[in-house]
């Protein structure tokens, strides 16, 4: 049996295919149908990296069109039965606080929840809707990226504003939760009493929260009602003032300008005028670029230092997602900066990537963690849909 795992994008069609070993789950092949509204683009890999397919298309997909692709392509790959098909939604809202199984009613509340996510929710919805219409009695599985934070206490996800606003659901989610859940699971692995005490992971990529976890559970995030909330990122803003956005609209500007300025054109590419992505920005002469990093790591040490305080303290550091698993610069910069909380740096285990960044007897250790959304989403649509 084997279970493929979706992350719809709003451009791309992401796929994990994963095969059932005893208790173990293996991954077969993985990739994306890329270019959903041009010139689709088929691009496949196995387990080892090695390319099995790279297929043009001439033409755009689309969402359904992808999705009935990748259905045709693994409904019956190699002999192996698909079982069922695991999402990445981006949005749970406040009920849905763990997986659940697709069906119309559930299609429906998510549904409701698009004015919440207006830029993620509706891609991620697509695909479930044509494998129901096209497989009906194909199992689905929707699994949320705020379902972690959940068990944050109530005084943590309140914004100040009148409770008409706030019974309308406007409060902080917090988004990447299947990446804090897959680091909280590994984190026991390699440092049980880190994992058991008061952990912030940061889960740097091109879209970059922290989470401060007590004994494995979300206490609090940077990230809020969207997933703009927070840090700076590849393009997004992060948390800014919201007098600027007044400001802005004062001068002119639209909703839909605004919402674009701040969710395409800032953060990292909008400080450097170089590049969102973290590796160019690296490799860059351009002082820009190095003002960018700069800010980059001066804002994550900030919310480290909120994100403690949230916890009463500090045992341990974990970082993960492409930025925090490759940037050796990030990674030094912060644990540099973090030294009054009581971490002891390694440089020499920082550029081997660790997995351990901090000095024995450092009072609060550092890890580098590669995270897994999608294996973490594979696990829960098996525990759904028995074999």
């Amino acid at each position: 049996m084997s279970l493929l795992v979706l992350n719809a994008g709003s451009s791309s069609l992401k796929f994990s295919l994963f095969a059932e070993q005893e208790d173990a789950l293996l991954l077969r092949q993985h990739g994306r149908v890329e270019e959903l509204l041009g010139e689709s683009r088929l691009v496949a890999t196995d387990a080892a990296g090695v390319r099995v397919e790279d297929r043009a298309f001439g033409a755009p997909l689309g969402h359904g069109g992808a999705t009935a692709l990748l259905l045709a392509r693994f409904l019956d790959h190699d002999g192996i039965a698909l079982r069922a098909v695991g999402h990445r939604v981006v949005h749970g809202g406040s009920h849905h606080a763990a997986p659940v199984r697709v069906d119309a009613a559930v299609l429906a509340d998510l549904d409701a929840l698009v004015p919440l996510a207006p830029l993620h929710q509706p891609h991620n919805l697509a695909p479930m809707r044509e494998i129901a219409a096209r497989h009906p009695g194909l199992p689905q599985v929707a699994c949320f990226d705020t379902a972690f934070h959940r068990t944050q206490p109530d005084l943590a996800q309140r914004y100040a504003l009148p409770e008409r606003i706030t019974a309308r659901g406007v409060h902080r989610y917090g988004f990447h939760g299947l990446s804090y859940e897959f680091v909280a699971r590994r984190l026991a692995d390699v440092d049980a009493a880190a994992s058991r005490g008061r952990t912030v992971v940061l889960h740097l990529g091109n879209g970059a929260s922290m989470c401060a976890m007590a004994a494995g559970r979300s206490v609090a995030t940077t990230m809020g009602f969207t997933a703009l909330e927070g840090l700076p990122m590849g393009t997004r803003s992060g948390s800014i003032d919201p007098g600027i956005v007044l400001y802005l609209m004062a001068q002119g500007l639209d909703a839909r300008a605004i919402e674009h300025m701040l969710y395409h054109e800032s953060g990292l590419l909008g400080v450097s005028g170089v590049a969102s992505d973290m590796r160019v920005l690296e490799a860059s002469a351009d002082p820009r670029a190095a003002l960018a990093i700069d800010f980059y790591c001066y804002r994550i040490s900030r919310e480290l230092g909120s994100l403690a305080a949230a916890l009463g303290g500090l045992d341990a550091l974990v970082f993960t997602a492409g930025i925090g698993e490759n940037s050796v610069r990030v990674r030094e910069a912060v644990c540099r900066q973090a030294a009054w909380l009581g971490l002891g740096f390694d440089a020499a285990a920082n550029r081997r990537h660790g997995p351990c960044l901090s000095l024995p007897g450092s009072r609060v250790r550092a890890w580098v963690i590669p995270t897994d959304e999608e294996l973490m989403i594979a696990g829960h649509t098996r525990d759904l849909v028995p074999a």
